[in-house]
Order: structure tokens, then C-alpha cells, then sequence
């Protein structure tokens, strides 16, 4: 079971910090990737980062903007957001992958039907 948190209301240039905690065993061989959706769009590949947090994948729309990092410990994923944009505006989804693969930057970890399970969303709103 993945549960994000941390959306909510920011104005353009802000900042949040998305959280998505797992439950179970194996959150250490998971790839993790961030997703998010806009109203009447697709869901969009935001990043993801390998099972030992040591490579990140980021789409050319965050690049330089957003940082993910993991806790293993915890079993826990982060997304921190960082001069949030009105486009930034979505649902933003965290995923799970099995895999140990130490390189993620390919296009198959960039697919959401790649990944295994879903958390249920949080709600980002960037205001103009």
C-alpha cells in the first residue's frame, strides 16, 4: 500500500514537499516513480528513483526543479518540489516497481503501466 501527502494550495515560485509511505517488506527492491495527472490529460512520468536511491530519472519538465529521494529505512519516498509553476497544477501519484536495477534513467521506468502499485493521489494546486 502506497499513501502520498503534502499536496496542497501554493502560489507560482513556492514550494512543497510530497511524501508517500509504504507498508510492507520488499519497499527496499521497489523502483519508485512519481506520476502526476491535469484535468482531461494523461498521466504524466514526473521521476523515479532506483531501489537504492543512488540514480534518478526526472522528465525534461522538472528537471532542475524537483528532487526525489528515498528513505529505506522509513519506507518512505520524497518529491521536493521547488519553483512550482501553474502547469505544475495535477494529482500526484507515487508508484511502485519491483526491481533492483541500479540505473533508471531508460524509457521503461517512465511508463506508468510499468509499475505495480499505486498510491491514491494528493492534490497539488499552484496559483498564478
Amino acid at each position: 500500500q502506497l499513501v502520498e501527502s503534502g499536496g496542497g494550495l501554493v502560489q507560482t515560485g513556492g514550494s512543497l514537499t510530497l511524501s508517500c509511505a509504504a507498508s510492507g517488506r520488499l519497499f527496499s527492491s521497489h523502483v519508485m516513480g512519481w506520476f502526476r495527472q491535469a484535468p482531461g490529460k494523461e498521466r504524466e512520468f514526473v521521476t523515479a528513483i532506483s531501489a537504492n536511491g543512488g540514480n534518478s530519472y526526472y522528465s525534461d519538465s522538472v528537471k532542475g526543479r524537483f528532487t526525489n529521494s528515498r528513505d529505506n529505512a522509513k519506507n518512505t519516498v520524497y518529491l521536493q518540489m521547488n519553483s512550482l509553476k501553474p502547469a505544475d497544477t495535477a494529482v500526484y501519484y507515487c508508484a511502485a516497481l519491483f526491481s533492483t536495477v541500479l540505473v533508471v534513467t531508460t524509457p521503461t521506468f517512465s511508463r506508468p503501466s510499468e509499475y505495480e502499485y499505486w498510491g491514491q493521489g494528493t492534490q497539488v494546486t499552484v496559483s498564478s
